[in-house]
């Protein structure tokens, strides 16, 4: 018997020349775990593995034609986005999204840039369009716990009584919600899934021993994989958390920045 095809999955992102994440890292993972990458190149950054130190952006229409492109295309079963660095660029893909409504969507959030590299982009206003226009179509969203709680405590996120960062996320309309890292207790924390009619799922976390680079990439990857190829959110966030835990512990450092998840190693 032939052995199906792999899960195609469609990521949004900017390249990333030193491979540490989104595009070229996605790919990676992506094909680790059995699927195939597909890729729409929102941005190219000049960067090593201590910082970006420029972005080129996309035009918006250039976005549009490279994503249309591949829909049209093949059997996209799941799309994935990362970075964002315009308020065109989100408008972009949330006109995809809406065209493509039956595709799970899921939202990698980060901290935005403070870049030059296009004429509309104010870091809280691209988010502020994220918040408006693709959060209402997200299937799941993924955020580190600590960068939710930062951008309440700014007020970019508002605060809620009795209420946790990713509960204000969810009531921009995201289906749900994983927080990374979420402290629980003293020296213990837990990855947090918060869904539809107040249902939550958690999953214990043991911090890497040093930062790394893009360590909520490989989850999300592979979290999207999972949906893509059916299953339902908690189940999929789950098959995703046990197949990339050994990730976190297989890094390497090849520059003079933080150290990489190192996915070229995996296990069956």
């Amino acid at each position: 018997m032939p052995s199906p095809d792999p899960t195609l999955v469609l990521f949004f992102g900017p390249f990333d020349p030193s491979g540490s994440g989104n595009l070229p890292a996605d790919a990676v993972t992506c094909a680790s775990l059995g699927g195939h990458a597909l890729s729409v190149v929102t941005a190219i950054h000049v960067q090593d593995t201590a910082s970006i130190e420029d972005v080129c952006a996309m035009t918006p229409e250039f976005i549009d034609d490279q994503a249309r492109c591949l829909l049209e295309d093949m059997n996209v079963q799941a799309i994935k986005a990362g970075p964002l660095y315009s308020t065109d660029a989100v408008r972009v893909l949330a006109q995809i999204a809406a065209d493509y409504s039956q595709l799970p969507l899921v939202l990698q959030l980060g901290t935005p840039l403070d870049t030059e590299a296009a004429d509309d982009s104010d870091p809280e206003e691209v988010l502020a369009a994220i918040f408006e226009l693709l959060l209402p179509q997200a299937d799941l969203v993924l955020a580190e716990h600590g960068l939710l709680a930062h951008w309440q405590n700014d007020g970019i996120l508002p605060a809620i009584e009795n209420g946790t960062p990713a509960v204000a996320l969810r009531q921009f309309g995201a289906q749900w919600v994983l927080t990374t890292g979420t402290p629980i207790r003293p020296g213990q924390g837990a990855h947090l899934l918060h869904g539809p009619e107040q249902a939550t799922f958690n999953w214990l976390w043991q911090p890497p021993s040093t930062r790394l680079s893009d360590s909520d990439g490989p989850l999300a990857c592979a979290a999207t994989l999972e949906l893509a190829r059916g299953l339902p959110m908690p189940h999929a966030v789950d098959s995703a958390i046990k197949k990339v835990a050994h990730l976190a512990t297989s890094t390497f450092q090849p520059g003079m920045g933080y150290r990489i998840i190192d996915r070229s190693t995996h296990e069956e």
